[in-house]
């Protein structure tokens, strides 16, 4: 199991404790020193079953700097994987990615009902 987060990011720290205080294992991957690559990417949005648009971080200060609100409307799956991919800014965090499965932002009955 990986978990990928980011140290300065409460919601971040909080899943970390929720996993340590429910002795979850993982691999901790911080999402800005190891940007998830596209294969990483393709593997969340798969296992998530989420929209792909769902995986972007939209409360960042990149994602506004760069005025994706906007942008994301036109571009292609393809496109936005590629984006995601160069910046882990970018990217929705937490994430806990399981071989069955991807739990993506921290919603602790969401993260119970998958993990206990």
């Amino acid at each position: 199991m990986l978990f990928f987060g980011y140290p300065k990011c409460s919601t971040s720290r909080k899943a970390e404790q929720w996993l340590i205080a429910n002795g979850i294992a993982y691999d901790f991957r911080d999402i800005k020193l190891e940007n998830p690559t596209r294969a990483d990417l393709e593997v969340i949005w798969d296992r998530s079953g989420l929209p792909l648009d769902k995986l972007f971080n939209t409360h960042g200060q990149l994602y506004r700097q760069m005025e994706l609100s906007k942008k994301l409307k036109t571009m292609t799956d393809d496109e936005k994987l590629d984006l995601l991919a160069t910046d882990g800014m970018l990217v929705k965090r937490p994430i806990y990615l399981d071989p069955k499965f991807a739990l993506v932002g921290f919603k602790e009955a969401d993260w119970a009902e998958k993990l206990l």
